[in-house]
This record gives structure tokens, C-alpha cells and sequence, in this order.
């Protein structure tokens, strides 16, 4: 989740007032939101109130409030006539949009609402500080779209195309360039460029203590620098930044940031075999995650709720609005996951024999070539390259299906699988695609349910973490599972079985065994 920024308006006194309460949403988001509330009761502008209304939901989402962040952000007064609202507003409106699906985890929706904004290259031409900011905000919610979807190159091009509408030197303008520092050394990161993923992290945290009272994009900035430390296996220097960041919002109620400290703790102390430490940061994480887990789901069917009534009353203002145009189709589309988001899934075990571990194995490598070989492909080769099998012609259709497969292929990037609460209507929403048409794609093309095409996923990715990252063979079963997103150890161990045909102890120990051979 990324906080949203307030963009400067011609009027000074508006832009002070604004300015104070942009600080505020890095300083503390209760005084952010209280200080606010005040400004958006007494100010009459519709604009205003516009952009006031997405810094208090920034603030809620900071907190991890889904609901509320929903809430506030869509609200309307009676009379905010989308006729007598400016050009910039109305991109600050879908910029808005974006960025509340990106928070609620729809990756693929933000994403498809960003490309079409800047697919006009007219739009793109503008001079106009305000209209400039939003584009620095939209190119940079793109860069972790791509990032999402491992698309590192892309994403770090976004981050260059974000840079450059920042003309500005006042603070807003500062932090999201402080920010895209941050981005741009995770996705160095994840490339293994550590080392000038770190000469920039340095260079950020420099700069941020320099300016001090920042302490959302300091604990930012630190706990990116844990994980260079993770990945050099220097577990006890990663803790100590941990702690620096944390002790700048410890006392705050940033939880959205909070659990990914929780989450990076308890893997260090796990790798230090510090098992006091892990149970007590493990606990933590799994409490606030089952917390904000379940308030993000409530914040997609309450947005799925407030954009259909918000259709059906500005219906006759989307004629005259093309720029708008899109988010009927996926008002329509969410609409119809909303009845299906409380499912979750249940393992299943199967059989398993000598010949399984042969199959995993052949299929590991396959499957490692092909990402190698689609790294670079461009997407038109990729979509002939998917084959679909014989099927009843009355059902869906070759082209649709090969859209959907694509969709899957794209989505597999994300690591969205290892969620616990990983669904049906989850993926649905995740991908814009209704359940019964991709249940109907998964059954036919992966030769197994939902269910099975999950739980292959999660195993085939802890498979390879246990292969290519020493520090995961440090790990305890149990939190192997966990990670996976499986409810339990013994769900974990037998669907381990029943793919690899071996117990992941076994897996492990015989790693371990080739390792030193």
C-alpha cells in the first residue's frame, strides 16, 4: 500500500492547510485525519473536498481500516455534479480509484485503470503542476503493479517516467521521490543487485534523517535495508535496522506497515534459531494479519457496493465522460464476484509414489525454462504460444479461453497464492475474470479443481525456495506451511506428499544430502 499525496491547488491558503495535513499522514494518521475532518466540515469547495476526503482515506488505510478507507473516499455531497466538476478532478478521481484497488490487493484492476488513463498521449502532453503530480502518482502505483507481477524492468521504467513529472521542491514532491528511491532499491533487490540496492537505501535514509519527523518513510526505508541484510544471511544486522525502523512508528498506528515488520522479524529470529523471538513476532503477525485480512475483505464487497450505486445514479453522465468509460465494465464485473467472496478453499490430499518425485522434478525444471523463456517474449508470441485442449463448442470459447490462461499466467507472477485466504472469487476479483469461467479454464487446461491448482502453486513455490535459498532450510515445518498459506502443518505435509512424493522433511534432508555430494 502506498499513501496518496496531496496535490497543489492555486489558492495559497488551501495549499498551506493542505501541506500541514500531508505531513500529518507521515506523522501520525489519527492526528491526520482528526486535523482533516476539520478542514473538509468547514471548506465548501467541491475540490477541496475532494482531495481532502483522499487524505483522510489514505490515512485509514495507513492504519489498515479498509472499510473506512472505502468509505470516506467515495463519499459524495448532494451536490457534486459530475458535470460542473474540472478536468482534474475527474483524473484525480480514477488516479483515486486505482489507488483503492491497489490497497485492497486488486492488483490486476489498478492496473488496468492506470493503462487506460495513460494510454492518451494528449493527456500525457499537459503542463499543469496539479495534473503533473497525479501523473507521478499513477506511474509510481504502476511501478509496484509491475513489481507485483515481477516485471522488474517495467517497473523500474514507471519509476523513471514518476521522477520526471516531479518538478516541485515542496514536501509532497520530496517523499515521493524518497519513496521511489525505496521502490527502486526493492526491485534491485528482487533482481539481486544487492549492492546498489543498498548504495541507494544508504543514500535515502541520509536524506530522510536529514530532514527528520518522518517516521512512515523512515521505517519505510529501514525495512527495506533488513532485507538486503536477509538476503546476505546477516540476520543479526537485519534485526538492527528492523528495530530502527520500528522504533519510528512502534507507538504509531501504522499497521499496514506494522505487519511487515512483524513478518521480517519473525523470519530472522527463525534464522537465528531464536525461537522465543519467532513465536513472539510469528504470533503478532498471524493475529494483525487475520485482522486486516478480514477487513480487506469486507472493503472489497463494500466497494463493490458503493461503485454499483454509484452507477446507477451517474449513469447518465457516463455518455458524456469517455475518459470514465471503463469503470462500467468493471463496476459490472466485480458485481458479479460480490455474492461469491466469503468462500475459502480445503486441501485435499491424493496418493503418492516413487514416480511423483521423478514427475515434480521433471516439472520444476520445465517450468523454470519457461519463465526464462517468457521473460523477455513479447506478449502477442506468448498468447499464440497457449494451446487449449478439445472442448464442448457450446461452452466458452477458444479465444476467451486463451484470454483467461493468460490471465493466470500473469497472475501466477504475483505470489498472490500464498494468501491463506486464497478463493475462488479472491482470484476473481484479483483477476477481473468471473468464477464460473475460470473455474471452467482451470478444471479444462490445469487438470485439477481450484482447490488443486492452488495447493500445486504453493508447493511448487516453497519447492523452489528450498532449492535455490539456503536460509529456508533453516526453517521449521510448521512455518513452511504457514508461509504457503495452508491452514496447518498436516494439510501442508500432505499435500506436500501427494505432489512431490515426499514428506518435506524428506525434500529438505535430501537437498541438504546434494548439497555437500
Amino acid at each position: 500500500m502506498v499513501p496518496a499525496f496531496i496535490l497543489g491547488q492555486a489558492n495559497p491558503d488551501f495549499s498551506i492547510l493542505t501541506d500541514k495535513a500531508f505531513q500529518k499522514l507521515y506523522q501520525n494518521p489519527e492526528e491526520c485525519i482528526s486535523y482533516s475532518q476539520s478542514l473538509l466540515m468547514s471548506d465548501k469547495n467541491i475540490e477541496h473536498k475532494v482531495i481532502l476526503r483522499n487524505i483522510i482515506s489514505q490515512a485509514y488505510a495507513l492504519q489498515g481500516n479498509y472499510i473506512q478507507s472505502v468509505s470516506i473516499s467515495n463519499q459524495k455531497e448532494d451536490n457534486d455534479k459530475k458535470e460542473g466538476l474540472s478536468s482534474f478532478i475527474q483524473l484525480f478521481d480514477d488516479y483515486n480509484l486505482a489507488d483503492q484497488y491497489q490497497n485492497l490487493g486488486l492488483y490486476g484492476q489498478s492496473k488496468k485503470i492506470i493503462t487506460d488513463i495513460l494510454k492518451d498521449p494528449e493527456l500525457l502532453k499537459s503542463r499543469n503542476t496539479k495534473e503533473r503530480m497525479v501523473f507521478a502518482k499513477l506511474f509510481q502505483l504502476q511501478a509496484i503493479n509491475s513489481g507485483i507481477t515481477r516485471n522488474y524492468d517495467i517497473a523500474l521504467l514507471n519509476l523513471d517516467k514518476s521522477d520526471g513529472c516531479l518538478t516541485g521542491t515542496n514536501d509532497e514532491n520530496r517523499i515521493i521521490k524518497w519513496e521511489n528511491i525505496i521502490f527502486r532499491s526493492s526491485f534491485l533487490l528482487r533482481q539481486n543487485k544487492l549492492e546498489e540496492s543498498k548504495i541507494l537505501l544508504d543514500g535515502v535514509i541520509e536524506e530522510i534523517e536529514k530532514h527528520g519527523n518522518n517516521a512512515f518513510v523512515s521505517a519505510f526505508a529501514y525495512e527495506s535495508l533488513s532485507r538486503y541484510f536477509f538476503l546476505k544471511e546477516d540476520y543479526t544486522s537485519a534485526v538492527k535496522n528492523l528495530d530502527k525502523g520500528f522504533s519510528e512508528i512502534e507507538k504509531l498506528p501504522y499497521n499496514d506497515l506494522k505487519i511487515i515488520f512483524y513478518d521480517l522479524y519473525s523470519r530472522n529470529y527463525l534464522a537465528l534459531n531464536n525461537d522465543e523471538k519467532y513465536y513472539y513476532y510469528n504470533n503478532l503477525y498471524t493475529d494483525l494479519k487475520a485482522k486486516l485480512d478480514s477487513n480487506k475483505k469486507e472493503g472489497i464487497q463494500y466497494v463493490v457496493k458503493l461503485l454499483e450505486t454509484y452507477h446507477k445514479k451517474s449513469i447518465e453522465f457516463e455518455r458524456q465522460n469517455k475518459l470514465r468509460q471503463f469503470k462500467i465494465t468493471v463496476v459490472m464485473s466485480l458485481i458479479l464476484i460480490a455474492a461469491a467472496v466469503a468462500y475459502f478453499f480445503n486441501e485435499s490430499g491424493r496418493s503418492k509414489d516413487l514416480k511423483k518425485q521423478i514427475d515434480f522434478f521433471e516439472k520444476l525444471k520445465k517450468k523454470k525454462e519457461s519463465v526464462l523463456a517468457h521473460a523477455n517474449m513479447p506478449k502477442e508470441k506468448i498468447e499464440k504460444e497457449i494451446k487449449t485442449p478439445d472442448r464442448d463448442p457450446s461452452k466458452i470459447s477458444k479465444e476467451k479461453e486463451e484470454e483467461i490462461l493468460l490471465k493466470l499466467e500473469e497472475w501466477e507472477l504475483s505470489d498472490n497464492y500464498l494468501n491463506k485466504n486464497m478463493s475462488l472469487a479472491i482470484l476473481s476479483a484479483q483477476t477481473g475474470i468471473n468464477t464460473k469461467y475460470l473455474s471452467e479454464v482451470i478444471n479444462n487446461n490445469k487438470g485439477k479443481n481450484f482447490n488443486g491448482y492452488i495447493n500445486e502453486l504453493r508447493i511448487n513455490h516453497i519447492a523452489h525456495l528450498l532449492k535455490t535459498d539456503a536460509a529456508y532450510l533453516n526453517y521449521k515445518v510448521s512455518y513452511l506451511a504457514e508461509y504457503s498459506g495452508f491452514s496447518s502443518h498436516g494439510a501442508f505435509t500432505n499435500v506436500f506428499k501427494s505432489i512431490t512424493g515426499m514428506s518435506p522433511h524428506t525434500y529438505i534432508q535430501e537437498i541438504i544430502k546434494n548439497k555437500k555430494s
